[in-house]
This record gives structure tokens, C-alpha cells and sequence, in this order.
């Protein structure tokens, strides 16, 4: 292996897994090159290989917190740019399968915009850096090397093949990564992985909001658990550009259709109206987006006997998650923190073992919000996946006592959140203190209402919520 200042890696996917990670290498004086199949905007505009960008995306405070010490100003260009800053749960209005949320004062907060917004910013200040260079109109076809270590990838591309060395490969390509044959290829086991489905179906359509109504929070209701019918519920964001992004979603025998008739009534259907009453005084600005791609799905990678030297496997293509949690993108920058610090306890070394150190604390960093994600989605009628160990059925027994406490007792609303926006690992909900209010429960008459003013309905047009 070469020296630190002369390594070269190469990331395939210019994504928000790979371009943190590439920040990550250039940090540690690696010569990094970010291999991308499409040709990136310059802008925040959509781009072919991220289909998914028209749906709601969050940016959770934990994983903002982590951009901002891998892209110093990261969150003051969001914000510029039109981004809001969200405090939570001040600025959430949220009915929970347990009840009305309280509007209590901030606790944690979330980025809101549009998933081209925040994909382009963090391009922007990554390709910036020096050392880092892009590589578009190219995928991946293969590993070059062994078993024991990858020394670079084979590349297709309009130029055809082609094979670029590198001290370390990350793979970022998302849901569709070809790790688990790549590594095939060169002798190693079968990578398990493992799938739960829930059956969801994501519609989305973006709407102008009507004036007065820019200042309008999240707006969530989400699905009743616990019975036999299919879990259904929606998600209004506002974005930059006083636009506001709504996102129906229903799993098995309760999915939301691309009929822009249907959407509006499908939103009235639910379990309060509110959704559908803000939209009814709004300007639809696009027609209505229908995703399937909502399986939760891991490779464990981590757990292979041998692990070769020179690659790692980030982002969606090691873990991928229902995107109804909000999480996957914060998992992201909670990998690339786990890359960094890989490579701080490298030192000096020779760089041999940085890669399974790293996958291993990559694949922990995305342990939470597996075990909250799958959790859940188990739990609706039809979802395929394997019947959940006792250890993750009493988890979510848990979970749903304490979203009920968090319904009427701050002491408990705040940790929830800061486990919610991973900010916190998931043992913060078990400390001695709030155990014992979970054990109380709520103890106190909850909302039946949703917890705005009077003020606020006159300014939304929401007189007769």
C-alpha cells in the first residue's frame, strides 16, 4: 500500500453516501475519484438515477449535525437556498398511531426541501475540494483483484471498458448495488441479506402553496396499527420556493393511485382530514409520482468470515430503509462518520484492515433504524419478511408505550426524538428516568384535536378543523 498522501480511491455513486464519503477520503489524502452513471446537474435539478427525489426526503438533525462537521456550512447553504429549518416537535403537527403529538418547545429539529436541494449543495462543496475529481457517464461492471484484496474496479462507459486501480473502493450505487455478486466473482460466500416489505406505495404530488400558508409546519397523520386494515396515512412538507411536497402512502389492499382526481380524496379518507384540507386551496404544480421501492432491505456484509482489503459498502447498498422513516439519508452521514473514524485509528498503518473496520462500524451506525423501520413495517397486514425475534417484538412493544407517553409527558417526547432523528442511540430510550415514565404511560387527558391555534387555522384556511 502507498503512502497516505498518494492513495487513490475510487466511490461509485455521486450520491449523498458517496459524496460524503469521498469528503471523508480527501480529508485523509486520498487522491479520490467518484465514478457516476448519470451526468450531475449543476443545479438543484433532478437527475435520471434518483428516481425517488420527487418524494419527500428529511434531512434529520442527527445526521445534519454530522454533515456539518464533514461539510462546514452545509446547513447555512440549505437554509439559504430556500431550505426551512424545522423544529421538532414545535414545528410538527403529528397525529401518531397513539394520538396528537404536543407542539412542546424544540428539542430536536429536521431540514426540509427538496432531495435535488440537498444532494446539491453537499455536490457542491465536495467537488469543490481539492483531490476530488468526477468521473461521469460510467458504471461499474466488476472488482479487479482478489479475495483477499480489491486493488480497483472495471468500469463501462461511453468509451467503453475501462479499469481503474485504487487502494480503496466504496460502493455507494444504492438499492440496485451488485456487491454481494461482484464479491462472488472473486471467491467469496453468499452475502446474506435480508427483506421486509410492507407492501407500501408512495404518491406524491407537489403543490403552491396558497398565501398565508407558506409558515405551515410538517404535517403528518400517520397509520393506525394494530389492525387488520391496511396501514394508509400522508406527509405534507414545505420546501423551498413556498412549495409544499404531499406524499400519500398506503401499503397492501390501501395504495394510493397516480390519479390526480383520486389524490385529494384519497387524503380525505384518512384518519383526520387535515392534509387534505390544506391541499383542496392549493395550486397543484405536477402531476402525481407513484414509487413501489419502499422495501427495507440489508446486506450483511460484516459477516462474512473474510473480508477483503480495499472495499467497503455504504449507503442504500448496504442497508436501505422504507423511506416513510426518514432516515436513509441520515444513516448515510452516520457512515461516513464511521468511515472517518476508520481512518483515524488507521494512523500511521498501512491501511489493511481500515476497510472491515469500517464496514463493521457502517453496519452498526445502520442498525437503529433497521430495528426501528422493520419494526413496524412487520406489523401490517400482508408484509412479507421473517417473523421478528422476541428480542425486536418487545423493542416495539416498547416503542409504541413510549410513543403513547410522548403524547402528554415532555420527559419522554424528547428522548423519543432524539432516538427518532438518530440523534441518540436507541439506548436513550431505556435509561432508568424514562423507563419509569414509560411504565406510568401517559397519565393525562390527550389532544383530540390538532394542536394549532386559532390564529394559525385562519391563516391556513383551516376554519373548520
Amino acid at each position: 500500500m502507498s503512502s497516505a498522501n498518494d492513495r487513490r480511491s475510487v466511490v461509485l455513486g455521486g450520491g449523498m453516501a458517496g459524496m460524503l464519503a469521498a469528503a471523508v477520503l480527501a480529508d485523509h489524502g486520498h487522491d479520490v475519484v467518484v465514478v457516476e452513471r448519470d451526468r450531475l446537474p449543476d443545479t438543484a435539478r433532478a437527475r435520471r438515477g434518483v428516481p425517488q427525489a420527487r418524494h419527500a426526503h428529511l434531512m434529520m438533525s442527527g445526521g445534519a449535525r454530522v454533515v456539518e462537521t464533514l461539510l462546514p456550512g452545509a446547513a447555512e447553504r440549505w437554509l439559504a437556498a430556500g431550505a426551512r429549518r424545522i423544529s421538532l416537535p414545535t414545528g410538527l403537527v403529528s397525529l401518531l398511531a397513539q394520538g396528537w403529538l404536543p407542539r412542546w418547545p424544540e428539542m430536536e429539529y429536521l431540514i426540509a426541501c427538496s432531495r435535488d436541494l440537498l444532494d446539491a449543495v453537499v455536490r457542491e462543496l465536495v467537488l469543490a475540494r481539492p483531490g476530488i475529481t468526477l468521473h461521469e457517464g460510467a458504471e461499474a461492471a466488476g472488482l479487479l483483484g482478489t479475495a483477499r484484496r480489491v486493488t480497483g474496479v472495471r468500469l463501462h462507459g461511453e468509451g467503453g471498458a475501462e479499469d481503474l486501480t485504487a487502494d480503496l473502493v466504496v460502493d455507494t450505487t444504492g438499492r440496485g448495488s451488485r456487491a454481494p455478486q461482484w464479491l462472488a466473482r472473486l471467491g467469496l460466500p453468499a452475502v446474506r441479506e435480508e427483506t421486509v416489505d410492507s407492501g407500501l406505495v408512495y404518491a406524491t404530488r407537489v403543490f403552491r402553496a396558497p398565501p398565508g400558508a407558506e409558515d405551515v409546519p410538517v404535517v403528518s397523520v400517520q397509520a393506525e396499527t394494530g389492525t387488520s386494515r391496511p396501514g394508509r396515512g400522508t406527509t405534507l412538507m414545505p420546501i423551498e420556493g413556498g412549495r409544499w411536497i404531499v406524499t400519500l402512502a398506503g401499503t397492501r389492499g390501501g395504495e394510493p393511485t397516480r390519479d390526480t382526481g383520486e389524490f385529494e380524496p384519497y387524503a380525505r379518507t384518512l384518519r383526520h382530514p387535515i392534509v387534505a384540507d390544506l391541499i383542496a386551496r392549493a395550486e397543484p404544480l405536477t402531476e402525481v409520482y407513484v414509487t413501489r421501492s419502499t422495501v427495507n432491505r440489508r446486506r450483511y456484509f460484516e459477516r462474512l468470515p473474510e473480508w477483503p482489503a480495499g472495499f467497503l459498502v455504504m449507503g442504500d447498498a448496504l442497508a436501505a430503509y422504507n423511506p416513510v422513516y426518514g432516515h436513509g439519508m441520515s444513516v448515510a452521514a452516520h457512515g461516513a462518520a464511521a468511515l472517518r473514524a476508520a481512518l483515524r485509528t488507521e494512523g500511521a498503518g498501512d491501511g489493511s484492515g481500515v476497510a472491515r473496520r469500517a464496514q463493521q462500524a457502517a453496519a452498526a451506525a445502520a442498525g437503529p433504524a433497521w430495528d426501528l423501520a422493520t419494526g413496524e413495517d412487520l406489523n401490517y397486514p400482508g408484509a412479507v419478511g421473517g417473523r421478528p425475534p422476541v428480542a425486536a417484538r418487545l423493542l416495539r412493544g416498547y416503542v409504541q408505550r413510549t410513543m403513547l407517553t410522548a403524547t402528554a409527558n415532555p420527559a419522554v417526547t424528547r428522548p423519543l426524538l432524539e432516538v427518532m432523528t438518530l440523534s441518540r442511540p436507541l439506548s436513550g430510550l431505556f435509561t432508568p428516568q424514562v423507563a419509569l415514565h414509560v411504565l406510568r404511560g401517559p397519565g393525562r387527558r390527550r389532544a383530540a384535536e390538532p394542536p394549532i391555534s386559532a390564529a394559525e387555522r385562519e391563516r391556513w384556511g383551516l376554519a373548520r378543523v
